[in-house]
């Protein structure tokens, strides 16, 4: 209980400066300052839809095209997420108002979108699909005014703004589909304080956007590609039949305001969340609870070990300690090394690798050097850091492979290089032969294919072998207690001693610790939000590490005291029980969050959500491990063997 009041200090401390890593940018990456008229060029990067989770490039759909369309070239994370940066035909310039401008117009001609592109659109339009657009890197936005005050007077109603990430393609009524042709940019800029006879400098702080759908006899354009939009709500949206083919106009304007937000704190209005309140609220009590029950468990497992150890040593008592059962009378068959050693040591070290990525990972972003503006950053980090981290895995593998009395560690190494990483890929490139079915921009291009193999061969495999031969030279774990030569006859197991039941019971309160979480991270992945709340996440993962710890050690002592020396794969396995929540809880917002219907989509969603479960099956069931590994060893080191 002490040891948990110690904590929250700190706790407490590092939620009250979380708030302020949001406008924190990488070091070196400098703002752009427009002068008056300057382009600010408007850029596409994806079409998503949280209903197929299939990203489409943004000239999969008939939209008006540049004279000549250039891709960016995409860092390792933006491939992966399915970004496709391209350019566009919108003119923009920096402080210059347009009222309506016509796209791809000749001769004063509305674009035809024949039968096979109309019914291409009709159903990205009845799939929910979102356009995703940047200027300055700053992503577009679509303003959403929800009035608070729903009974009292007109007057008193409270507007809360929030914001949807990209804009909808179009919509649907009555059996109708109709298209957002017209999109209203509304761009802020920040202008810069300078000395005198400098000319005026603007930054772009904002970028929203209303699109409209107005149909083709209700916009008036003329032959230099300007137009007239009609006034108020006199106009019709533009419908697009899928069974013929469709006239229409793509039309246009830019609106300026100036606006007192800071370069540095422009990604502000995209990282609100609404119910941060609520965050904070669950996140604290998470803290508050978990350290209780920690401090709890702590105290009962130390009070009764040490009144344990202390009957053990008791010399006057030898023969009545004989008698009894407990954890000591396991003390000869405590260390024997267990079935499959080398799978076992090969997949706590891929969990070391895991443990030691997400860690780093995590704590950078912490630091906001990973945030939502370095488009693609964090994956890419991830994938090299995995490779990296390859030595720290292959080390702690190739030692504790000796450890278990296992001679072959080339084989070892190799088994640890490809085990885990191989279920990965294999996975994934299954689901990718699905995604390239549908020609969609999620799907990883070849050439990208085959340099992720060139950095599991070429990097991750040699480190793993050089962590291992070190490891496996180096003297294995000291064991306080002889192995005898004949193994000793387990008693018969109570019901709640089942593996099944003991991966239930010990996983509840990892998994407690952080749901809460999980529906942040869920709803990042899935439903295209921007995660930022790394400072959180970093808290959220200390204490899934204690309550880890924690659980494991209370899991593998009631194990010795039943008399049952086959701790280790059982407690690898018991210790990952969290990973069975978040698979329940995954099934769960499928279900209720999610308005996935089609097989492709919910196979998806089900193939990475196996990987989810996997690599935190992994994670958390080697923090048990090492956890119960030391324990026993402590405790064994503390009684008189004879």
């Amino acid at each position: 209980m002490a040891a948990a009041m110690d904590w929250l200090p700190w706790a407490l401390l590092l939620l009250s400066l979380m708030r302020d890593t949001r406008a924190f940018y990488v070091p070196g990456v400098a703002p752009i300052n427009f002068h008056q008229n300057d382009p600010v060029e408007i850029k596409a990067v994806k079409l998503t839809s949280s209903r197929t989770q299939l990203p489409y490039e943004y000239y999969s759909l008939p939209f008006c095209q540049p004279s000549k369309i250039t891709y960016k070239a995409e860092n390792l994370g933006e491939v992966l997420r399915g970004d496709r940066i391209v350019n566009t035909p919108f003119q923009v310039l920096m402080n210059s108002e347009k009222k309506c401008e016509v796209l791809c117009s000749q001769s004063n001609k509305p674009v035809t979108l024949t039968m096979e592109q109309s019914r291409l659109v009709a159903e990205r339009i009845t799939e929910d699909y979102y356009v995703h657009l940047i200027a300055d890197n700053l992503p577009v936005a679509t303003r959403l005014e929800l009035y608070s005050n729903r009974d009292g007077d007109d007057k008193k109603k409270e507007k809360d703004v929030q914001f949807e990430h990209g804009y909808r393609l179009g919509f649907t009524d009555v059996n109708k589909i109709y298209l957002h042709n017209h999109l209203s940019f509304i761009l802020y800029y920040h202008r810069e304080d300078l000395e005198e006879e400098q000319e005026h400098t603007y930054r772009v702080v904002r970028f929203e956007v209303i699109p409209q759908s107005i149909r083709l006899e209700d916009i008036k354009a003329d032959e230099k590609s300007s137009c007239i939009l009609p006034e108020g709500t006199n106009s019709s949206p533009q419908e697009i039949d899928p069974s013929k083919e469709n006239e229409l106009y793509f039309t246009y304007s830019v609106h300026w305001e100036e606006s007192d937000i800071k370069w540095a704190s422009r990604w502000d209005t995209y990282l609100t969340m609404s119910d941060v309140q609520i965050h904070w609220f669950s996140i604290i009590n998470s803290v508050v609870v978990v350290f209780f029950l920690s401090g709890i468990l702590s105290m009962i497992i130390i009070r009764t070990l040490r009144k344990d150890i202390a009957n053990y040593n008791k010399e006057d008592d030898i023969e009545d300690t004989m008698e009894e059962s407990g954890w000591k009378l396991v003390h000869g068959d405590v260390f024997r090394p267990p079935q499959y050693p080398m799978i076992l040591s090969s997949l706590l070290g891929s969990g070391i690798q895991l443990f030691c990525m997400i860690l780093i990972v995590i704590f950078v972003a912490m630091l906001g050097m990973l945030s939502p503006s370095s488009r693609g950053a964090l994956m890419t980090t991830a994938c090299f850091l995995f490779m990296f981290m390859g030595v720290f895995g292959g080390f702690s593998a190739g030692r504790l492979y000796r450890t278990l009395k296992g001679h072959r560690w080339k084989k070892g190494a190799f088994c640890t290089a490809t085990l885990y990483p191989g279920v990965v890929f294999g996975i994934c490139f299954v689901l990718n032969c699905f995604i390239w079915g549908k020609h969609s921009s999620g799907a990883v291009p070849f050439p990208t294919m085959v340099a992720l193999l060139c950095m599991w061969f070429g990097i991750s495999l040699p480190l793993v072998y050089l962590g291992y031969y070190f490891g496996f030279r180096k003297q294995p774990y000291d064991n306080p207690v002889r192995t005898n030569q004949i193994p000793r006859q387990i008693p018969e197991q109570r019901w709640y001693m089942n593996r099944f039941v003991g991966i239930l019971m010990a996983g509840i309160l990892p998994f407690g610790a952080m749901f809460i979480e999980l529906f942040f991270i869920f709803s990042a992945i899935w439903e295209n939000q921007f995660y930022y709340l790394f400072g959180f996440l970093f808290l959220v993962f200390i204490i899934l590490v204690v309550s880890c710890s924690q659980i494991s050690i209370v899991m593998v002592y009631f194990q010795l005291c039943a008399e049952d020396y086959r701790w280790w794969w059982r407690n690898f396995l018991v210790s990952g029980g969290s990973a069975f929540y978040v698979l329940i809880y995954a099934i769960f917002y499928f279900v209720n969050k999610l308005d996935i219907v089609e097989f492709i989509p919910s196979l998806l969603y089900f193939g990475y959500t196996a990987l989810m479960v996997l690599s935190f099956w992994l994670l958390t069931g080697t923090i048990g491990f090492y956890a119960a590994y030391m324990f026993v060893r402590k405790i064994y080191a503390a009684v008189k063997i004879d």
